[in-house]
């Protein structure tokens, strides 16, 4: 097996030789792996946390940004299997936790099984939810809707020069997570959770607790806040009270 450190699809966090779970997170549209950086000083030592850096951002700013969920996933099943020598959960928000849903699916037919699927802040495949697709806006509705969506800092909105920079990244992330086809029928084999934002208008609670259609063991949690919950102090605090609570189970 390799060392996660010199996998250039994670970021390590924490690392420690007492570890007993690996907790691999999968960055929302335009978010890197060091979005999960701050979650290290909450996490306790039992638990050693890694984040992927998906191409086009960080460290790998240079490569291009990845638009098709075929190519994501089959990358992604290449380069993490040989870091998954110890228990591992996967964590996904929005973008991310599509992402984790099927790789997990994908993995669990090589033998590869989380100890538990975390997913956030996204409905789940089977639940039709009237959302506008944002991808193909143009560039001054495009911004328009990030602003709304709370995600992007308007300090980077307001910032022609850094908007330059990110929108292409922004846009084929979008374009990744809106035209995903996702099997609505295959369960996973683990242990799910799921959590929302209680004002997250996109993603009602019917489309978090429709994550328990696959899993036949699932529980699912919404916390105050809106799509990026998760940034919010006080639900960020609650929402790592609840992956710690299931990774030590």
């Amino acid at each position: 097996m390799s060392d996660p450190k010199k996998n250039k699809w994670l970021k390590v966090f924490s690392q420690s030789g007492h570890a007993a779970v690996r907790l691999i997170c999968f960055p929302y549209a335009g978010g890197s792996a060091q979005v999960f950086k701050n979650w290290a000083k909450w996490l306790p030592k039992s638990i050693e946390l890694c984040a992927l850096q998906y191409p086009g951002r960080g460290s790998r700013f240079t490569e291009p940004a990845i638009t098709d969920m075929t190519e994501m996933l089959d990358a992604l099943e290449a380069n993490l299997t040989g870091v998954l020598d110890k228990p591992f959960v996967f964590f996904g928000h929005s973008l991310g936790a599509g992402i984790a849903f099927d790789l997990t699916r994908r993995l669990e037919k090589k033998g590869f099984e989380p100890k538990y699927l975390i997913v956030s802040g996204r409905n789940a495949p089977h639940v039709e939810v009237d959302r506008e697709e944002v991808h193909s806006l143009p560039d001054p509705e495009f911004q328009a809707k990030l602003a709304e969506m709370n995600g992007t800092p308007q300090e980077v909105l307001d910032h022609p020069e850094l908007m330059e920079l990110m929108l292409p990244l922004l846009r084929a992330d979008f374009t990744l997570s809106e035209t995903a086809e996702f099997d609505k029928e295959t369960k996973v084999n683990c242990p799910m959770a799921a959590f929302g934002g209680l004002k997250d208008e996109d993603v009602p609670e019917e489309g978090i607790e429709g994550w328990g259609k696959y899993s036949d063991n699932f529980k699912y949690h919404m916390l105050p806040g809106d799509h990026f919950f998760l940034a919010a102090e006080q639900s960020e605090e609650a929402l790592l009270r609840g992956i710690v609570g299931y990774i030590t189970k």
